[in-house]
């Protein structure tokens, strides 16, 4: 099986040193975003959990549309959370990105912390 490691010059910057993607065996695998400015690494857009979900979220749209690879074909998400009581609000918002009876498979993790002071950090899976 051959992999095609995708790293985006005008995709969200990275944090670390790895790709945004890989394409491998029919899958996608979405490297965690953050909630940063796309060209700042170092910056979240806010303290406040919810703003922080919606960058999350368009971070990985990004990342998706510039793979080539639909947001529709997303089949698993892994949630790391700092703070579980943020969950409610943090499914309030992450739930505004998937039609009610498309929501691909999750587990949501709690953290003792994450890169550059953010409360949330979301990985995927996506079917090429």
């Amino acid at each position: 099986m051959s992999c095609e490691h995708l790293i985006f010059n005008d995709g969200p910057e990275r944090v670390g040193p790895f790709s945004h993607a890989v394409k491998a065996g029919g899958f996608l695998f979405v490297t965690g975003q953050m909630p940063t400015f796309p060209k700042d690494p170092k910056k979240i857009v806010s303290n406040d959990v919810e703003l922080q979900t919606h960058q999350v979220m368009e971070n990985l749209l990004n990342v998706l549309n510039k793979s080539k690879v639909s947001w529709e074909n997303i089949v698993f998400v892994r949630m790391y959370l700092v703070n579980f009581q943020d969950f409610d609000k943090v499914n309030k918002i992450y739930k505004t990105y998937f039609a009610k009876d498309k929501l691909p498979a999750r587990t949501c993790i709690g953290v003792t912390g994450l890169a550059v002071g953010s409360l949330i950090e979301i990985d995927l899976i996506a079917k090429i």
